[in-house]
């Protein structure tokens, strides 16, 4: 066979050299990766999220791959049940979230480590990149809630509060959970008491017999590393303080007796003022002087009979005497 002509080399150089730049067939096969992925961490919830990857030409499901890390080590592992502190799986999952939550079988992931998680897509022979979510660590990240189930008791002059805490923290952890209660009479003053360390917490030196209104948070504290973080307030609820019976009967006497006083002081005032000023009373209130009847009717009326018939019933009636006395005197020489 004869070479080919030194024209044609430089061609088939330059087919040659294309060849070698074309892509790999690798990255015809790459999927694109999953967005937004985002930890949340509330109470005990620890859930990785992220957006769905979505193909154009394909109508084949996409799954998803979880993998965690310790900050103590370099190594990535599957988030599967093969994984007896987690027995979560969330390899080759279809779902675009990951929980992490402790149930009765999964403790979850311990909350005092720092923990790296990342996702991928996959599609048979075809995968994403990873997508890493920046590390955190349960008690240093978390939303802490309000404390749980509150109710108050009312007492004398006090109130009893009873609650849970946001979440259950074990025993053997180096963190602990302080609380604080918002108090005020109503229309009054907000006031502040704490921390306290016990979820029962009695308000003392209240007034009785008013209502008072409250509020309760709690704040987690954690010596190793040293964390604080306050959590949200409850909701607002009011109550009315007691009295006990001796003091409700204390009052009543004092009552009584105050009641008592004022109404002597009243009277003893009254009759002091009618003994200095009887006469002005007794002109207050002593009747004008009025005409007879007959005599404003003649006034009226001059020339009615009047005067005539009151000579009549004037004219002297025989008296009946039961005795009769002379008395004399002796004429004067």
């Amino acid at each position: 066979m004869r070479p080919p002509p030194l024209v044609l080399l430089p061609l088939l150089l330059q087919l040659v050299g294309r060849g070698i730049a074309a892509p790999p067939a690798d990255s015809l096969s790459q999927l694109p990766a999953p967005q937004n992925p985002k930890i949340h961490l509330h109470k005990t919830k620890q859930v990785l999220s992220w957006e769905p990857v979505s193909l154009d030409n394909d109508t084949r499901p996409v799954v998803y791959r979880v993998q965690y890390k310790y900050s103590t080590s370099n190594d990535w592992f599957n988030v599967d049940i093969s994984e007896a502190h987690i027995w979560v799986n969330c390899t080759k999952i279809t779902s675009t979230k990951c929980d992490f939550t402790p149930t009765s079988l999964s403790k979850g992931f311990p909350l005092h480590f720092n923990i790296s998680l990342r996702v991928r897509a996959e599609l048979e022979d075809r995968v994403s990149d990873w997508v890493t979510v920046p590390w955190f660590q349960h008690f240093r990240n978390v939303t802490i809630g309000p404390p749980e189930n509150i109710w108050v008791t009312p007492g004398d002059g006090s109130l009893i509060i009873r609650f849970y805490p946001p979440f259950d923290i074990e025993a053997t952890s180096k963190a602990t959970f302080l609380y604080y209660v918002h108090y005020w009479e109503r229309a009054g003053i907000q006031q502040v008491k704490g921390p306290f360390r016990s979820n029962v917490i009695v308000l003392k030196d209240l007034k009785p017999l008013r209502v008072y209104c409250l509020q309760v948070k709690a704040q987690l504290s954690v010596t190793e590393p040293d964390i604080s973080r306050f959590g949200h307030l409850s909701n607002t609820t009011c109550h009315e303080t007691t009295v006990d019976a001796s003091t409700k009967l204390q009052q009543i006497i004092l009552i009584a007796v105050g009641t008592f006083l004022l109404l002597s002081v009243l009277a003893g005032g009254c009759f002091f003022l009618v003994l200095k000023y009887r006469s002005l009373i007794k002109h207050w209130f002593q009747s004008p002087p009025s005409i007879p009847l007959q005599i404003e009717e003649y006034l009226k009326d001059p020339a009615q009979p009047i005067l005539e018939a009151l000579e009549k019933d004037s004219s002297p009636k025989d008296d009946a005497w039961d005795s009769v006395s002379i008395v004399s005197f002796p004429r004067k020489e």
